[in-house]
């Protein structure tokens, strides 16, 4: 089953003009077609196409489904760009695939990249959205200094995973299923000494990630996919 993201779709009766070509121009969809849309807020939409424009694709919605929400917690990464761009494309279309609902690029210290134009992640997370049939659509922020993320309020817990010498809590140990979470990840050279201690002084709890040393991008998926492990066997219960 083909989705199309259309996050306008509630207000302006049209796919975006990339659905649209992707929708007439490759997949050869015609008038009397029914397509599944998704507005990357938590809705999918059944419609029917009347106009197959191959820049605004036009359709009369038949059905609204609203989804259910997928994890029932709210997963929020913040973790420092790779030097290469694949690397944390690998990562944010995976966690997206697996589930989370919100992405940081975070600057630190020791940063590999301390700028990244966000429009080709974007493509890649609405692209794995579409791909692994969900309804929302993570939020994808612009890089953020560290010092001024972990002074931000988050109502759930909040975590750190670094390699430093020091008392770390494996994630799956630490992590309460049911509450909404937030982990950093560092990048390669790992968070400085002076960032995990004001982000503890912040409220972040030291966690490992188990005991092999991790690449960034890895880090961040096994610390996603840990969250969603441990509210699955708890659903189970």
């Amino acid at each position: 089953m083909n989705i199309f993201y259309t996050p306008d779709i509630a207000s302006v009766r049209e796919l975006p003009e990339e659905e649209s070509h992707h929708c007439v121009k490759v997949l050869r969809q015609v008038e009397g077609d029914e397509l599944m849309l998704a507005d990357g807020a938590g809705t999918f939409y059944r419609a029917i196409i009347v106009s197959a424009h191959p820049k605004h694709c036009a359709v009369d919605i038949v059905e609204t489904i609203p989804a259910p929400p997928a994890w029932g917690f709210r997963l929020h990464v913040a973790i420092a760009p790779t030097k290469n761009l694949d690397r944390m494309e690998w990562f944010a279309e995976k966690c997206t695939e697996i589930g989370i609902d919100a992405i940081t690029p975070l600057r630190c210290r020791y940063s590999e990249r301390r700028e990244m134009k966000s429009d080709r992640l974007r493509k890649i997370v609405i692209s794995a959205m579409k791909q692994s049939l969900k309804a929302v659509c993570p939020q994808l922020d612009e890089m953020t200094d560290f010092d001024r993320f972990v002074r931000q309020p988050f109502s759930g817990d909040k975590f750190i995973a670094h390699c430093q010498e020091g008392e770390r809590v494996p994630l799956a140990q630490l992590y309460e299923a049911g509450r909404d979470a937030l982990v950093l990840i560092g990048p390669e050279g790992d968070f400085s000494r002076d960032e995990i201690a004001l982000a503890t002084d912040c409220g972040f709890r030291a966690v490992s990630l188990g005991d092999s040393r991790l690449r960034t991008e890895t880090a961040g998926v096994v610390a996603c996919h840990t969250l969603h492990i441990i509210n699955q066997i708890n659903r189970k219960k």
